[in-house]
Parts: C-alpha cells; structure tokens; sequence
C-alpha cells in the first residue's frame, strides 16, 4: 500500500463527533484507528518509516495517548520508552513542569531515574491542537538537559496554531483545518 493510501486508510477510521465537547468543536477521535487493525497497521507502518533513521535516546510519550504509540516506536526503534504523566502519578524523583490548558493548569512529571543519560528524545502524542501540553513537555525536557529532536504526532488542528509554541520540528501525519 502506498503512503497517500495509508493516510487515506487513517483518515477514513478517524471518527468525528460534532459538538462534543462541547457546541461547536469537532472531536476528531483517534480510537477508530486503533479499532480498526488496518488503519492501525498503516498507522504503526508510517510512523515507524518516518523514524527508521532518527537519531536519539528515547522515545518520550505524553500522558495518556502518546503512551499508545511511544512504546510501539520504542521496540522499533530499540530504544526506551519515557511516560510524561500528570502530576501524582510516578514515584521515585521527579522533575515538573506547570502549563496552562483550556480549562486551567496542570503540571507534568517525569521521573529523574527514566530519563538520566539521555540526550536526544522523540516526542510523540496523537494530537497537537494549541500546542500547550507539548511545549510543556519540551521545555521539562530541556530543563534535564534532554533536546527534543521531533515532535511527533498522529493529527494536527492547524487553525489552533499549536505548532508556533514548539521549538523542535513537528511531523503530522494528518492535518484539519
């Protein structure tokens, strides 16, 4: 299958709810891909064709959806897979960082054992919407010395402009208006 067709396969499984959550937003559900073993077939065979050649340390996911497809990327890849959590969620030392969302702040963690030696991440989540959760990310990364090399994801609401808060490069696979 080539790569036009397996994006087209993406898009077709990606389910849209409108109006949720709530009037007049368009929720643009990822779980259709992975309920449907095809679509996720393309999905994990594009993803890993745009990574063969990274060069990094580890594969950094955001909580929660970035830990469906950090890990797959991690065996491929052979390299470790790194939970960005909410706050409360990991024992053991971590390092924090507060940002702000939609609806108010949050913080994200990282803990200090998993990411010790690294250098070079991947960051990887299904959606870049306002940017705001992977900035986050990317400056807790850079504030333990780790250097976002991309950040990856799945689909990208571009009239959100969530791209101009990341430094690192971002690679979309599917972009909506």
């Amino acid at each position: 299958m080539s790569k036009k067709q397996q994006l087209q396969v993406l898009e077709k499984a990606v389910k849209n709810y409108p109006d949720f959550p709530k009037e007049g937003i368009i929720f643009r559900d990822i779980f259709g891909i992975m309920q449907d073993v095809h679509a996720l077939q393309a999905l994990r065979d594009l993803l890993v064709e745009h990574v063969a050649l990274m060069d990094i340390d580890c594969v950094v996911g955001l909580d929660s959806r970035g830990f469906l497809l950090g890990p797959l990327l991690s065996v491929e890849l052979a390299k470790p897979f790194i939970p960005i959590r909410k706050k409360g969620k990991l024992p053991g030392k971590i390092f924090s960082e507060n940002y702000v969302k939609e609806y108010g702040e949050d913080t994200f963690e990282i803990q200090a054992s998993g990411i010790k030696g690294k250098k070079k991440a991947l960051l990887v989540d299904d959606l870049l919407a306002t940017g705001g959760s992977m900035s986050a990310a990317e400056l807790l990364l850079s504030k333990v010395g780790v250097n976002v090399v991309e950040c990856l994801v799945v689909m990208e609401l571009k009239s959100l402009n969530g791209r101009s808060k990341i430094k690192a490069p971002v690679h979309s696979l599917l972009k909506y208006d």
